[in-house]
């Protein structure tokens, strides 16, 4: 916008005001664009309505304006402080606030993240049984409370007793086999029945991941009730119901989404942040970090998780306090020992064997099959979601989950590794053989001198035996289980994952490759590819490690992760040792799932569902100009603007009855069309309805006025409505040449809702985010109506 707009209205005397202010700001208006938001919102001589600078439900929040508001804000606490002992106080406790909030933001998702696990754990193995010594005690700390060293079944003690045993009395036989198999069938329905319910009849927010609508939120956008106290309280509950179950679904995701709740419910206890749109999301930033944080037991992974792949503005100081509340999640969660290990992961590894240079081509294999399967269930999982938006199977969720959990039940049971929890499975698969080791994973023919034994006491590589492949067998099908059935789950109408699903996909992948490698050492330890590093009797091949490295791609391949992946692979399992494994394969993944299609699994659920999400990481490729973008298009209405004088408060509500729209410019005059500012429809409606109610002699015959000083009017006219306060007096404007590709990255760095267009000082049209995302899905042969949300 260029100065000469304002020349008309504006004495000598506030330019220079103006121009201080922004000078100070560091901002220049060049080009046909302003840098700064507005550089007084209210007027100091009116005191602000209830109301005014907030926001409508499913809008996007002004940045700019927010940020001014925050600025404002601490420069009054800052010059009162000097003042006196009382205000000093006040600003002191003002800054520490932040650290405060972060505190209890990480004291209470640990807490919660904490009797996740425990219940969790414990329901998991109620399908199989109980305990006799005590209902509340699982399956492994049953066992840990019997007098007996030793055991004559794996994970069987006498202190705990299956359902056929409970009931029949019998623990052997087809007879117990089948009640053990219909009482598993039965809690896994009871519980997603219970889980789908809840959900439908209470919040109907805490279904899914929450991740995607996290970003979006993130992004500006206002979804409300989507962090509130009931989607907090279902969303806990239900995610033990649904992990319980035995879906193929994790808890991981779904707690960043519970993070993020109790981030937002103790904000409204600092009026900092409750008053603050864009101060609430850089707290909601660190609410994201420390989800990951206490779901993996990754403080670091988790605040790199937030800044990589879900925040929007991440600045320096969301970083400290990120790293502080995620170190705090970590410590509470650490305090509970949720797993009785007293790490605070499953999955934590215990060998350190080498890798060898040779092992790089089979990681970078493992790299290629994660991104081929991310790719993959990316785009079956996004048409199974549209068949459930587009047809009747969407109206029945509740069937849709009883079902999907009966069919999960039925084909997972008769196979040990698909019977066991997701984490459980990861676990098993990650663990190296030892000697004492009864897993069928570790069905080995053992060789004759049982002292012969690698490096740091790992066994050394031995021929495969029955068990072995009897378990590799096994594998095989559950890896081709596993990847049907999660395309069907994520996305249902309960708290769902996609962490765990897809790690053990690529842990499976990885063991059997691991499992084959180990073998072809074993028998080709003389040929080229494996003399010199691997001698007979030593341990050159570690399948966990395998399994690490197709955990990590897979799931690199399905959110395109990779730096924050990295990071919580080698926190998750302690293998520090194993970063440049695990850094091929992760870039392999992205590199070959990119070739297919650039969004990862979150950003296609947010296209999906049209939310109006301006991804950072895409490029607008396309030659176009503001003009082609604006509106009004050619043959449209003419664009709906307010007078700075001149229209009646009756004329004004007409208008804004008449339209739809977020807000209207303000012009001289309809003939001039010169641009004065811009005013908000919520704002507007607001100031009017309150001035109706308090003011005196306000009628629909009152001029509406948004200038500096009121003009002269009639004896007999009634009052005036001033409406100068409302009013942004700096919006973003773009000529009509400027090429879209600038513009998108305007609006991408300030977070902006709209710009407005103009042509040598007149108002051509607006450039809503709306205009911008349908302009890019036309662009890409995709349709534009499918962005829902203004």
């Amino acid at each position: 916008m260029h100065w000469e707009f304002w020349t008309k209205k504006l004495d000598e005397e506030d330019l220079i005001e103006n121009a201080v202010y922004e000078e100070s700001n560091g901002t220049s208006r060049t080009a046909g664009m302003n840098g700064n938001g507005p550089s007084r919102l209210v007027d100091p001589l009116e005191d602000p309505l209830p109301g005014v600078g907030t926001y409508e439900d499913f809008n996007t929040i002004d940045w700019v304006r927010e940020k001014s508001k925050d600025r404002d804000r601490h420069r009054e606490i800052t010059n009162k402080s000097r003042q006196s002992t009382v205000a000093l106080l006040h600003s002191i406790s003002d800054a520490f606030s932040g650290w405060l909030l972060m505190l209890l933001v990480g004291l209470m998702s640990g807490a919660l993240a904490g009797g996740i696990d425990i219940s969790a754990h414990w329901m998991t193995d109620v399908k199989g049984g109980l305990c006799l010594r005590g209902f509340w005690f699982n399956h492994e700390h049953c066992c840990w409370l019997s007098n007996e060293t030793t055991f004559q079944e794996r994970d069987r003690c006498p202190q705990w007793q299956s359902w056929a045993e409970l009931i029949t009395g019998k623990s052997e036989g087809p007879f117990a086999y089948i009640m053990n198999y219909l009482m598993y069938i039965f809690w896994a329905l009871m519980f997603s029945f219970l889980a789908v319910i809840l959900v439908r009849a209470f919040a109907p927010y805490a279904c899914g991941s929450g991740i995607p609508e996290i970003k979006t939120i993130l992004s500006g956008f206002i979804i409300r009730g989507y962090l509130g106290k009931w989607t907090l309280i279902i969303k806990t509950i239900t995610l033990v119901l649904a992990v319980s179950s035995g879906l193929s679904l994790g808890k991981e995701g779904p707690l960043v989404h519970v993070a993020c709740c109790c981030a937002n419910i103790l904000c409204h206890l600092f009026t900092k942040y409750r008053k603050n749109e864009a101060k609430r999301r850089e707290v909601l930033s660190a609410a994201a970090a420390v989800g990951v944080s206490v779901a993996f037991g990754a403080p670091i992974g988790g605040v790199l998780f937030s800044l990589e792949e879900v925040s929007y503005y991440f600045p320096l100081k969301t970083l400290w306090r990120s790293f502080f509340a995620a170190l705090v999640a970590a410590f509470t969660l650490r305090s509970i020992n949720p797993f009785g290990n007293s790490r605070l992961v499953l999955f934590y590894v215990e060998f350190h064997t080498p890798w060898h240079l040779v092992e790089l081509a089979p990681f970078i294999l493992l790299g290629i099959f994660g991104g081929l399967w991310g790719a993959l269930f990316i785009k079956a999982n996004i048409a199974w979601c549209r068949l459930r938006k587009t047809t009747c199977l969407g109206r029945y969720p509740v069937i849709e989950v009883l079902v999907v959990a009966a069919l999960t039940a039925l084909l997972a049971y008769p196979n040990s590794y698909t019977r066991m929890s997701g984490s459980e499975l990861i676990s098993e698969l990650f663990n190296d053989c030892s000697l004492l080791d009864s897993s069928q994973l570790c069905g080995y023919k053992q060789p004759a001198n049982t002292s012969d034994t690698g490096v740091d006491n790992s066994l050394a590589d031995r021929p495969a035996g029955p068990g072995l492949y009897t378990a590799l067998w096994q594998l095989a099908l559950a890896l081709v289980f596993k990847m049907m059935i999660t395309v069907i789950t994520f996305g249902m109408k309960v708290p769902s994952g996609l962490f765990i699903p897809s790690m053990a996909v690529g842990a499976i992948a990885g063991r059997l490759l691991g499992v084959g490698m180990e073998q072809l050492a074993y028998y080709n330890h003389d040929s080229v590819i494996f003399k010199g590093w691997c001698s007979q009797g030593a341990d050159c091949i570690t399948p966990g490690l395998y399994a690490m490295v197709g955990a990590a791609a897979c799931l690199g391949g399905v959110t395109r992760m990779t730096v924050s992946l990295v990071v919580i692979m080698f926190e998750l399992t302690g293998g520090l040792e194993y970063i440049v494994p695990l850094m091929a394969a992760t870039m392999t993944s992205k590199w070959v799932a990119d070739a297919f299609g650039r969004e990862g699994i979150y950003e296609a659920h947010i296209r999906l569902n049209g939310y109006p999400f301006l991804e950072p990481k895409e490029e607008f490729e396309h030659s176009s100009l503001a003009v082609d973008v604006m509106r009004p298009r050619r043959m449209d209405p003419a664009l709906a603007v307010l007078t700075q004088e001149g229209m009646t408060v009756g004329e004004v509500e007409s208008l804004v009855e008449s339209t739809h729209f977020s807000g209207f410019p303000v012009v001289v005059s309809s003939e001039s069309q010169r641009l004065v500012g811009f005013v908000l429809r919520r704002d507007l409606l607001i100031s009017i309805d309150n001035a109706r109610k308090r003011q005196d002699g306000i009628v629909s015959a009152s001029q509406v006025v948004f200038t500096e000083h009121t003009p002269l009017l009639p004896p007999d006219a009634p009052p005036p409505l001033r409406l100068r306060c409302i009013m942004d007096l700096s919006p973003f404007t773009v000529t009509d040449h400027t090429p879209m590709d600038i513009t998108v990255d305007i609006f991408r760095k300030l977070g902006l809702r709209q710009c407005l267009v103009t042509h040598n000082g007149r108002l051509l049209g607006i450039i809503t985010k709306k205009d911008i995302l349908k302009h890019m899905a036309q662009m890409a042969n995709r349709d534009p109506d499918s962005i829902l949300f203004n």
